[in-house]
């Protein structure tokens, strides 16, 4: 299926921030330059600009020409995206090294997320991801048995899993995120080549079915220079986040 116009223009404007076409400080072309250049109409390139507002790359708005103003890179909340589509947009080389994926029991915490019992099975994988080949997060990914199977067919140091998924069929609907910090265990020492107790930011993720079947619990532990998280909500509306209070969970590593 083709993109819409303002998705593909979005994608590009993206591109040339994180590639530094477009310099952090410098300002965007305007919509005529744009518009001229895409041969597109002016709709088109105002919602991509704003789709760039909204995750933070770009100040300025209301007649004023935007501005680029990255610094770490995002991942906006709102737009689910895998790490690998992610990657890409910024114009980087996406890769990842499996050290696991398995069958195994689910037990009480992933039990909890997808709503199965603890002695259902499920498919754990375990990859160190890494942008231009520098180490950047550890993905520890659960799925259901039989979204997970699939997997197995598949080389997962190859490239993502979400797309691949997608490709096979499997309804990725929405997803449930929760943002916080976490101290870097044992694991994440070994991969990510920190000191232990190094303050990493900690995305759990619920993604489901159009149905509301939850088929994924994942978490994604990454080193804070590498990426922050980008949330935008209106005064005027209800936001669809909110504030928890952290509980003590058992070790998924």
């Amino acid at each position: 299926m083709t993109q819409p116009m303002h998705q593909r223009l979005s994608d590009e404007f993206r591109r040339r921030v994180f590639t530094g076409e477009w310099p952090e400080g410098s300002k965007v072309p305007s919509e005529s330059e744009l518009c001229a250049e895409f041969e597109v109409s002016r709709g088109p390139v105002r919602q991509a600009l704003a789709q760039l507002r909204q995750e933070g790359i770009l100040a300025g708005g209301q007649g004023r020409q935007p501005i680029v103003r990255r610094s770490t890179p995002s991942q906006p909340v709102e737009v689910f995206l895998s790490f690998t589509e992610w990657v890409e947009q910024r114009g980087k080389t996406p890769g990842q090294k499996t050290f696991e994926i398995a069958r195994r029991p689910a037990g009480t915490l992933v039990a909890a997320q997808l709503g199965i019992d603890p002695e259902d099975h499920i498919v754990a994988l375990l990859r160190l991801r890494l942008i231009d080949g520098v180490p950047t997060m550890i993905e520890r990914t659960h799925f259901v048995v039989d979204v997970g199977a699939k997997l197995f067919d598949f080389d997962t140091d190859s490239g993502s899993t979400f797309r691949y998924l997608r490709d096979q069929g499997v309804d990725l609907y929405s997803a449930r995120h929760t943002i916080d910090a976490v101290a870097a265990d044992a694991t994440d020492v070994d991969l990510l080549k920190v000191d232990p107790g190094t303050p990493l930011l900690r995305e759990r993720r619920v993604t489901s079915t159009a149905t509301g079947r939850a088929i994924e619990y994942a978490e994604d532990r990454y080193l804070p220079d590498q990426t922050n998280f980008v949330v935008e909500n209106i005064i005027s509306q209800r936001p669809s986040i909110a504030r928890i209070r952290p509980a003590i969970e058992e070790s998924i590593a």
